[in-house]
């Protein structure tokens, strides 16, 4: 259970404290409090590395470091900060939970559906506790897995959780340490998988004591968008790569999650590019029985990173695909700034993603300035996670709005329509099910003078927007300070009852509940998915097992015939039976369903507005 490496481990007697400080000559153990209370010179090797087990300390024991006489810190390796991070650290007994969980496994790949959720703003309360009451209704939905955004510890009461500067400590604005692990117990006692999203290319701007243990932390050979890179190739690297793969495996074994998502990955740069992330993945397997997934956003659309490691690849599980989300959003809301001008889009550039998982492979991005992305085709289309939102896609934008807010609902229901029977695995963000009222904005706490500049800097990124291009209109983009910002943004799941949104949960839970049914609806293990695109508004998706072909039809923008009578694949003799339309009365208030014309099959739907249909025919015999 006791995953050593670094921290603060209650052992037989006692605690191991283990401490990399390489630039201190000498370094001295604070107890605070327990029968061990007092200060302990610890022992130095020649790597830097401070380690000594005290006896009769142990769990609940408050403790600091003091590096050369200087003022006490905190544990970087802290894994619970009770009165914040940059008080004293609490020694945490993992050993001391009692799981429930025995003979636990996730799902398989293909029965992969991801929820994303930020625990200060699911619920009410904004915590561990009040995730996990909330658990059953997210059950209820018909997800398989949660993906918990952040929960590293962070200054201040509330955060994204990209401020986070303690790897191993979740956040005691949420609960503390056996708060988080209930939430995993009582998820797994309902049948759902955890991933927890993870930061190790930065650190958060306040509160990063690391660096004044390992000043060999950083590098100045690399730059990022946060300042200087992590340190994985220079002086010092190798124990710095071992504090990251002792983090990422502390979550995993400490706290039974089933996987990780690693946060912009493209940002952990190296001369040997990719070994980091494949020293995660491979720290996180070693010594498990069941399957750890291993998710990571990264915007090159880099083929390796999820072939079979037998192959020459990196061997992770799945890499957010965000092009899937681009073209739908250019073509259902018009955004055309940043990287959305490298998108039209159009149905066949969406069907070219379905099929491809991605639609860059190579092409010249006029938003970067060079060709983007890689061939895809070696890799199963499970391993594409795609979306119509999540955090960045909201949160990053000015006012924190989200899809279903500037779409009409009958083009929201279309796309929620294909999402949920891509042969891609998809990805929900909290409250999307039933078209959630409330934003997601960006939102930090920190302390004044930073946070001014903070409050600044988010206004001034907006600047090159026409929307904000004068400084009324920036004024207008909420304060990340603010708390007014913070709980804005807090899920009101009392929305669920209104009719719109009601009508929207039914309708996701329809598309799930076909979808687990339904082996051909899954995320596929082929290399390829199978789509066209009849005209610019419309895409068809075709899904198939040995048994079951279904088409889903959707109609993205406007009303139009979709014409199938010389289409004789799709068309054939078999009946096609109508299964699901996006403009049933349980889905829509206002439903107008589209007009389908069968004779020896389908012929022509005729949509009088955005929608989608879904058709299936069984082999005869079966």
């Amino acid at each position: 259970m006791t995953c050593f490496g670094f921290g603060a481990l209650p052992v037989p007697g006692g605690v191991r404290f283990r401490i990399w400080a390489p630039a201190a000559a000498a370094l001295d153990l604070i107890l605070h409090d327990g029968a061990a209370a007092g200060s302990h010179p610890m022992p130095r090797d020649a790597e830097g590395v401070f380690d000594r087990t005290v006896d009769k300390a142990g769990a609940g024991d408050r403790y600091r470091y003091r590096i050369d006489e200087g003022n006490p810190l905190p544990d970087p390796a802290s894994r619970f900060q009770p009165d914040g991070v940059h008080e004293a650290s609490q020694v945490d007994d993992p050993a001391a939970f009692a799981w429930s969980d025995a003979g636990w496994s996730a799902p398989p790949a293909r029965d992969l559906i991801l929820y994303e959720l930020h625990v200060g703003t699911f619920s009410p309360e904004g915590t561990f506790a009040g995730a996990t009451a909330l658990l059953p209704k997210v059950r209820d939905l018909g997800v398989t897995a949660i993906e918990l955004m952040p929960v590293a510890d962070f200054p201040g009461a509330r955060n994204w959780g990209y401020d986070g500067v303690l790897l191993y400590a979740p956040a005691r604005a949420y609960g503390c340490p056996d708060d988080l692990r209930r939430l995993v117990d009582e998820a797994h006692r309902l049948g759902l998988a955890v991933l927890l999203d993870v930061v190790y290319n930065h650190l958060g701007p306040e509160g990063a004591y690391l660096s004044r243990f390992n000043p060999q932390y950083f590098s100045d050979r690399h730059v990022t968008p946060w300042g200087a890179a992590v340190n994985l190739d220079g002086e010092g690297s190798g124990m710095v790569r071992r504090f990251i793969t002792d983090s990422a495996r502390h979550w995993v074994r400490e706290y039974h999650m089933d996987g990780l998502r690693l946060d912009a990955t493209h940002a952990l740069i190296e001369a040997d590019g990719g070994a980091m992330i494949r020293d995660i993945a491979a720290a996180v397997r070693r010594d498990e029985i069941r399957p750890i997934l291993i998710h990571a956003e990264d915007d090159r659309n880099l083929s390796a990173m999820i072939e079979d490691a037998q192959a020459g690849g990196w061997g992770l599980d799945g890499v957010w695909a965000d092009d899937f989300h681009h073209i739908l959003r250019r073509g259902l809301a018009g955004d055309s700034h940043g990287y959305f001008a490298d998108f039209s889009g159009t149905a066949s550039e969406l069907a070219r993603t379905v099929v491809q998982g991605w639609l860059f492979t190579g092409q010249a991005s006029a938003h970067l300035g060079r060709t983007r992305g890689t061939d895809p085709s070696a890799a199963p289309m499970h391993r594409f996670v795609v979306c119509l939102q999540n955090h960045d896609q909201i949160g990053n934008r000015a006012m924190g709005d989200r899809l279903n807010m500037q779409v009409p609902a009958d083009a929201w229901r279309a796309a929620s329509a294909v999402l949920l029977t891509a042969p891609m695995t998809p990805l929900i963000f909290m409250g999307q099910e039933w078209a959630a009222g409330t934003p997601f904005q960006y939102f930090t706490d920190h302390a004044p003078e930073l946070g001014r500049l903070v409050t600044e800097g988010r206004r001034k990124e907006f600047a090159a927007f026409p929307d904000f291009s004068n400084e009324s209109a920036r004024r207008r983009i909420p304060d990340p300070q603010s708390p007014a910002t913070f709980e804005a943004s807090r899920l009101r799941w009392e929305e669920r009852g209104d009719p719109a949104h009601k009508a929207s949960l039914a309708l996701y839970r329809t598309l799930i509940a076909l979808r687990l049914e339904h082996h051909a609806l899954g995320a596929s293990d082929e290399r390829q998915g199978e789509a066209f695109a009849p005209d610019a508004d419309t895409l068809v998706v075709r899904r198939r097992d040995r048994n079951d072909t279904f088409l889903i039809v959707a109609r993205l923008r406007g009303g139009g015939d979709v014409d199938f009578s010389s289409a004789a694949d799709v068309r054939g003799d078999a009946p096609w039976d109508v299964i699901l339309t996006t403009e049933e009365p349980l889905f829509a208030l206002d439903p107008a369903p589209p007009a389908i014309d069968q004779g020896p099959g389908i012929t022509v739907i005729r949509f009088r507005r955005p929608g989608a249909v879904i058709l299936g025919s069984r082999r005869p015999g079966v």
